[in-house]
């Protein structure tokens, strides 16, 4: 790989302004792995050279950033030349939940093409009175505001806002003339878009990118020459064009860097329960009963007799009980990590850096609630699903999903995404969603109870479903 040496010595910035600039991206001369992660720090804000955007944020665990991107105004008459066309670069529009493409308009169509094949499109009721985008900010109300998703990432696209009908809509001259069109990323969306005269100071909103590395850029034989342990510690993908590398499970870091994925210390982080000692390794982590050892002391140390007797078959029948739980961790452990639990833990920290574990349910306390998913319980039986009443420790009702299928590898990170969206939301018309328990096979989707619900409240399915198109 073509490792900057200037990173691996330290004289490379790592900040313009609050973005951190990480490896393959920089600022400096020789400090990006090439020309299309070059980065501009002007009056503390990062600008990517090769496509002149804003840089706002570079993830390097999801392979993905956020810049400034331009947005339609029809009343500032811009055409959609302006928008970037990415065919040549590295880089792409994220589909999914990443990213929505987003209408303003009073009573029109807005649809968003590539290469002039349509792509998709929303249509926004008009209400004259109203400023609000709505509840969150995430148009759901459809008033003078539609969402819809992109299913595949884009190179590029033109968009388009336009009447259905040739009738001519009238309203006083109000700021609703003026329709905007835009990709922009959901997340920011929700959270700092709330009135529709906000758009009018804008040009520019944040959209997400994917990335990798141009595969001529890539020289992975050099790495392996500088550090043996570069392999075991990180893979690398190939696409078309492209090169994508993530730290391996029990690692985090920089997966571009020699020796960048280092060592998770599961023990600070209390992946233990607090009755079992810790143990941290270089990949990995075991948790050990603190009492273990003191048991053999006890039954091997008894003598003879039918009380040693006793003592030892009590004694076997706890560590068998031990081993059972241990096994029942790991197992929980493993599916928690494969239905993307960490990355939801990261979506779910707060500003104080804390992880708001209250939308993190453990399956222990869910098959309690359902008095172990008693048939007794069922709300609804469906093809996606079966929802059953619940009860929790603190006393609230509860509708707990038990999916019958099991999403596919690919949607993990698009899953975990909807559930941090969907979890924000509140609103009359959406039942909402308290948050998710990912310790079994399939997760486990824990919903507010309504009564007299039916399964078109609960049964949301697969992700495309879950979405709020």
């Amino acid at each position: 790989m073509a490792l900057a040496q200037a990173q691996s010595s330290g004289n490379c910035s790592s900040q313009c302004g609050v973005v951190d600039i990480q490896y393959p991206f920089g600022i400096e001369p020789g400090c990006s792995v090439d020309n299309w992660f070059a980065v501009d720090c002007n009056s503390s804000k990062p600008f990517l050279r090769s496509i002149n955007l804003e840089l706002l944020e570079i993830s390097i665990l999801t392979n993905t950033m956020r810049v400034n991107h331009p947005i339609y105004n029809s009343c500032q008459n811009e055409s959609t030349s302006q928008f970037v066309n990415l065919d040549t670069t590295p880089f792409e529009f994220s589909s999914g939940s990443s990213n929505r493409f987003t209408g303003v308009s009073c009573s029109k169509l807005a649809s968003i093409s590539t290469n002039n094949s349509f792509i998709s499109g929303c249509f926004s009721m008009c209400n004259e009175n109203a400023t609000n985008l709505g509840v969150n900010s995430s148009c759901q109300s459809g008033i003078n505001c539609c969402q819809t998703t992109i299913s595949s990432p884009l190179k590029n696209f033109n968009v388009s806002v336009e009447a259905p009908q040739s009738s001519i809509i009238s309203n006083g001259g109000r700021q609703q003339d003026c329709n905007y069109a835009f990709l922009v990323d959901q997340n920011w969306f929700g959270n700092n878009l709330t009135n529709l005269q906000d758009l009018q100071r804008m040009t520019h909103v944040p959209v997400r990118l994917n990335w990798g590395i141009d595969s001529s850029s890539f020289n992975r034989s050099a790495a392996l020459n500088n550090s043996t342990s570069f392999t075991s510690t990180s893979s690398c993908t190939s696409g078309s064009s492209i090169v994508q590398c993530k730290c391996f499970e029990h690692y985090q870091g920089n997966p571009y860097l020699l020796r960048g994925c280092q060592d998770i210390d599961e023990c600070n982080l209390g992946y233990c329960p607090p009755f079992m000692i810790c143990e941290n390794y270089i990949g990995g982590y075991s948790c050990y009963p603190k009492k273990e050892s003191k048991v053999f002391v006890i039954v091997f140390g008894t003598g003879r007799g039918l009380v040693g007797l006793i003592l030892l078959i009590v004694g076997i029948w706890w560590l068998l009980n031990i081993i059972k739980r241990k096994k029942e961790i790991k197992l929980k452990e493993k599916y928690f990590e494969h239905n993307g639990g960490l990355l939801l833990q990261q979506q779910l920290i707060s500003s104080d850096g804390s992880v708001d574990r209250n939308k993190l349910f453990n399956s222990k306390d869910l098959e309690k609630a359902t008095d172990h998913f008693n048939v007794n319980r069922i709300l609804g039986e469906g093809g996606q699903g079966t929802v059953y009443k619940g009860m929790l420790t603190d006393g609230r009702i509860v509708a707990v999903k038990k999916s019958k299928i099991v999403d596919e590898v690919g949607k993990v990170d698009e899953f975990i995404n909807e559930v941090a969206i969907l979890s924000q939301i509140n609103h009359r018309n959406i039942v909402k969603l308290l948050g998710c328990c990912l310790e079994t096979e399939v997760p486990l989707l824990v919903y507010e109870f309504i009564p007299n619900g039916t399964l078109f409240h609960y049964l949301h399915g697969q992700i495309e479903e879950l979405s709020l198109t």
